[in-house]
């Protein structure tokens, strides 16, 4: 892995569409954006910090996603997640994420990954079916 300090930022989008919606996810039944689309943001958020970094069969998984979903976001509105690095532990990052729609501040909190390396991580975790 290449050098990476603490402070580093990504961050991913999207606009909610029908497949977002609590109703169509099966986390609820209302046509908002589902928490587990604005969870699986702000992952894509912190990966995006980490992509550049990565070398060869390098890769993270997600190990602690801890969040508050304090806003309900409708149909057609844009979401942005942002995660931050704030802290390196040998192989385990941390993030705080925040998760933001066109009216402000929906969701934040913690996330951990994990650096594996691909082909060794898949190969142990197909052994698991053997």
């Amino acid at each position: 892995m290449k050098k990476i300090e603490a402070g580093a930022v990504g961050s991913a989008e999207l606009t909610v569409s029908e497949n977002e919606l609590a109703v169509n996810v099966g986390s609820g039944t209302l046509e908002v954006m589902a928490t587990p689309v604005m969870a699986m943001l702000m992952e894509k958020a912190a990966c995006s910090c980490l992509a550049e970094f990565m070398e060869d069969d390098e890769t993270t998984v997600g190990i602690m996603l801890n969040i508050v979903h304090t806003s309900a976001t409708p149909k057609g509105m844009t979401v942005r997640a942002e995660a931050v690095l704030r802290e390196i532990n040998g192989r385990e990052f941390t993030f705080d994420v925040r998760a933001y729609d066109e009216t402000g501040l929906i969701g934040k909190g913690d996330h951990k990954r994990f650096l594996v390396y691909g082909r060794e991580f898949t190969e142990k975790t197909k052994a698991k079916i053997r």
